[in-house]
């Protein structure tokens, strides 16, 4: 009997942070509970939102100089990435802004902040190389995101998850055209 009641117990709403969560209305979808990691996830967003437009620039550059015999299917390949990372880049902007942050786009400092670096190798295997090594940093980066934010933020943690498995796919990916 009373396991049952601890359990109850352990499963009951706060109701005080119920009705804080009523006031501040200005605050959107952010209610005290995110309480002081608020700050901290932009930050780390910020800094994903930077890898991601790194990643952008990169894949782009490489999609339009590769050259050789197995150019056009790789830079298909390049491009998609590029899209993709644009979308994940797109979607961390707007979580940003929904935390009541705001996302940074600024041009001087994106490379600075970014986990990943940019690449302007020739060799289509250089490039292979180059992004296969920046999949991996933010495959690392966000899996350290997600154990970081954990439960103090669901929402960005599952969307984190979300693009950390296509960053892993990504990674795969290149890794089959290594060596081609």
């Amino acid at each position: 009997m009373n396991d049952t009641l601890a359990a109850r117990q352990r499963l009951e709403l706060d109701q005080k942070a119920i009705d804080a969560a009523a006031k501040s209305l200005d605050d959107g979808a952010v209610t005290p509970s995110y309480g002081p990691w608020r700050d901290d996830i932009v930050k780390l967003l910020n800094d994903a939102l930077a890898t991601e437009l790194v990643c952008v620039l990169r894949y782009k550059r490489h999609y339009f100089t590769a050259k050789g015999v197995e150019s056009p299917a790789i830079a298909d390949e390049f491009l998609v990435h590029a899209n993709e990372e644009s979308a994940h880049a797109d979607r961390i902007a707007e979580r940003i802004v929904q935390l009541g942050g705001e996302p940074n786009f600024q041009p001087d400092s994106l490379s600075k902040r970014s986990h990943a670096d940019y690449d302007e190798s020739k060799d289509l295997q250089a490039m292979v190389r180059a992004n296969l090594k920046a999949e991996r940093i933010a495959v690392e980066s966000y899996r350290q995101m997600v154990a970081l934010i954990g439960d103090k933020d669901p929402t960005t943690r599952r969307m984190l998850e979300e693009i950390l498995a296509d960053e892993e796919e990504h990674a795969d990916e290149l890794s089959d055209w290594m060596g081609k």
